[in-house]
């Protein structure tokens, strides 16, 4: 699967799958109801639709998860620094903080990050 991008609509209701899968379809349609404002119809076009993408799978009125969350996150990510940055990780961090400040645990959370993915490039 080349293209994991939701659209934001997908995106919340995948966001519910993910948190409640496996999950019956009946079930599915209330909470895309109480949570989304979706009508019944609603709910299982987009079931439909991510079906066909290989997002997620109804067998037997049964919803399960077939990309996990991380796998569409890493995706949107890329592509939003590569098109927004051009790809640049230090572009995106100088933008992000601009003005903002960073809590102690945050930016030792993010060196600890910095240095992990040093000693992984090395190793290769």
């Amino acid at each position: 699967m080349d293209n994991l991008r939701l659209c934001d609509s997908e995106y919340r209701f995948m966001s519910l799958v993910w948190e409640n899968s496996p999950i019956n379809s009946g079930e599915l349609v209330k909470l895309c109801a109480a949570e989304l404002g979706w009508k019944k119809s609603t709910t299982y076009t987009v079931i439909k639709k991510l079906c066909g993408r290989g997002f997620i799978k109804n067998e037997n009125a049964l919803v399960t998860v077939l990309v996990p969350m991380e796998r569409v996150q890493t995706d949107e990510t890329e592509f939003f620094v590569d098109r927004t940055f051009g790809g640049s990780l230090s572009g995106l961090v100088a933008a992000f903080l601009g003005s903002r400040k960073l809590s102690e645990k945050e930016a030792e959370k993010l060196k600890r990050l910095i240095e992990e993915s040093e000693a992984e490039t090395n190793d290769k």
